[in-house]
């Protein structure tokens, strides 16, 4: 079906489904099972369907979650059926119940990131993401100075470890987006600052531009540097070959992207402005989601309906509208090179 917006920049454009929510929508059962819709299909399935069909411009790729213990036969029919839509999907994975930034977690870390990366390899990801750099919604101490230096240190073992025990050097994984998250949900690797030592460590480490930071604009809206040392930031980090993933998505509310207070156009046009960009991604939040219940609890402003009538698909379609028409006028302005 021809679409009536064509991206005129070579940059690749997908959604992370997060909006049909983490409960009753991403998150595999007790027994493993993954949610269905009232057809029998799975959710992220039948979404991306729906937004590839609504979609006014061309989705390139997904970024789904993936849960370790999830029923083998859903997983299959999950990666195939994204696939089928003809989708590259890349995987977020998921670490639970232990703290990246605690040695004596370290194990554990370690055996479910290894997991997650070998389900990558078996579907032929080519990419991978993680919030791995400590445990969500803790509510730890931030670290400083030498406390934060030591979990700088630890993090790095964890992810290095990973690398040489899923023999990540010999496998079709090419790239992984570390994301750092907002205060509240973390309290120590709350800016791409902070992050990227992580990250910068670990290629040096390996010895190959590996890991890369995601930036995500909304964690830098609510992180703690202002707007011009994010844009700064933005530039040190692809000078350095670090700069990863991109994502729109709003500050606060996490819903449509007109509530982002212009933080996606900024650091978009920062992350044009590097040369480096390379794959955008639009992820909105569901408001009533169970799984995300305690940030509505703890951050002022998280939760609220920014739907204005619409439904969730609906400012999905929007949210792609809105970024490439961005994208598309960032090759008008010359801040991005026309596709050949």
């Amino acid at each position: 079906m021809e679409k009536p917006i064509t991206l005129r920049a070579d940059i690749e454009l997908g959604v992370c489904p997060t909006h049909v929510k983490f409960v009753g929508g991403l998150v595999p059962g007790e027994d493993g099972k993954l949610p269905r819709d009232a057809n029998g299909e799975l959710f992220a399935i039948s979404e991306m369907r729906t937004l590839i069909e609504r979609s006014p411009v061309q989705i390139n790729s997904v970024q789904i979650s993936q849960f370790n213990g999830t029923d083998d036969a859903d997983l299959t029919e999950m990666y195939t059926g994204l696939k089928d839509l003809g989708l590259v999907t890349h995987i977020i994975l998921m670490v639970g119940g232990a703290d990246p930034m605690n040695p004596e977690d370290e194990d554990a870390v370690v055996a479910q990131l290894v997991e997650g990366v070998e389900t990558a390899k078996r579907f032929g990801a080519t990419q991978v993401g993680s919030t791995s750099f400590e445990e969500w919604l803790a509510g730890k101490p931030r670290k400083e100075g030498a406390e934060f230096d030591a979990a700088v240190e630890q993090v790095i073992k964890v992810h290095q470890r990973v690398y040489e025990e899923a023999d990540i050097a010999n496998s079709t994984l090419e790239m992984w987006h570390l994301e750092f998250l907002r205060g509240t949900e973390f309290t120590t690797f709350t800016d791409s600052g902070r992050a990227w030592k992580v990250a910068k460590g670990l290629n040096d480490r390996i010895g190959t531009k590996f890991f890369k930071l995601l930036v995500d604009a909304a964690h830098c809206g609510d992180g703690p540097l202002s707007q011009e040392e994010n844009v700064a930031l933005i530039k040190q980090i692809a000078d350095s070959g670090e700069f990863g993933m991109f994502h729109a998505s709003a500050k606060t509310t996490r819903g449509c992207l007109s509530s982002d207070d212009g933080w996606i156009a900024a650091l978009l046009e920062a992350s044009a402005k590097t040369g480096k960009l390379t794959q955008v991604i639009v992820e909105l939040f569901h408001h009533e989601d169970a799984a995300l219940a305690p940030m509505r609890e703890s951050i002022e402003g998280h939760g609220v309906d920014t739907m204005d009538g619409r439904s969730y698909t609906d400012a999905v379609v929007d949210g792609l509208q809105d970024v490439s028409r961005r994208i598309n006028n960032l090759v008008a302005r010359g801040i991005l090179p026309e596709k050949k």
